[in-house]
């Protein structure tokens, strides 16, 4: 049986703890997780945004209207809430008067973790979240989620809005500046696992264990913004990748066969 990492909610042979790099960014993330995310998604985007964002919660549910935390953050008036959410009359960074409208508050944003079916849901759900000022980023991005589709070019996923949206306040001198690259380097982390676990179930190196895997038949390449210094493998540090340490360990276990 194999041993969990109960930080990342990952086994331990496969962790991406050693990518996580905690940001003081100036800014109180509070991540509203769908239970099916919590439960399908265990390392989603947004756990992982959680784990690297110093301050940041998860707090899962579908309908937040009575939870006690929630309440508690929305009254303190050390906060500025906003909901992390697109729209015209969404606040960006580059708008004239945001920065006078939070004055000395601390932004406390709310991002509702889920596919955006169920993100709707939670919208229909908690109609406090529409009383809240939307928030969102004026640039368009791409996202680099290249296994997952999304509804249209220009979604991006959890961990993404947060990078773009604290790029977007720093540059306009709303939070302090704090190194954001960590974010993006355990998502990419991430993404080159699934294309190496997926690759390596094409060829045959490791049992498919997933009902979708039929569908895969011919091996995906990981871009070049995906690879690391360690061709060989490793992360910085010298230790092996979540990838190669899985294919590692059932080589090991075949072995023994």
């Amino acid at each position: 049986m194999r041993e969990i990492c109960y930080k990342c909610l990952r086994a331990k042979e496969n962790c991406f703890c050693r990518y996580i790099r905690r940001i003081d960014s100036g800014v109180k993330f509070i991540f509203l997780m769908h239970t099916k995310e919590a439960k399908r998604q265990r390392t989603g985007t947004g756990r992982l945004a959680s784990l690297s964002l110093a301050e940041s919660e998860i707090i899962t549910g579908i309908d937040f209207s009575e939870n006690a935390r929630i309440k508690s953050l929305l009254a303190d008036e050390r906060y500025f809430p906003a909901v992390l959410y697109p729209g015209e009359d969404a606040w960006t960074a580059q708008k004239a008067g945001f920065s006078e409208e939070i004055g000395r508050k601390t932004l406390l944003v709310f991002v509702i973790d889920a596919t955006w079916f169920c993100a709707k849901k939670i919208i229909k759900l908690n109609p406090w979240l529409t009383t809240l000022p939307k928030l969102s980023f004026s640039g368009n991005y791409t996202s680099i989620f290249t296994f997952k589709k999304e509804p249209s070019a220009e979604c991006v996923s959890t961990i993404e809005s947060c990078y773009y949206l604290l790029r977007e306040l720093q540059d306009a001198r709303i939070v302090p500046k704090a190194e954001l690259s960590p974010l993006m380097s355990v998502f990419k982390a991430m993404i080159r696992f699934q294309l190496e676990m997926e690759n390596a179930r094409v060829e045959g190196r490791i049992p498919s264990t997933h009902a979708k895997d039929f569908r895969y038949t011919k091996k995906r390449e990981i871009p070049d913004y995906l690879l690391d210094s360690a061709e060989s493998g490793n992360t910085p540090d010298g230790s092996k990748s979540p990838a190669s340490a899985e294919k590692s360990a059932f080589t090991e276990k075949s072995d023994q066969l």
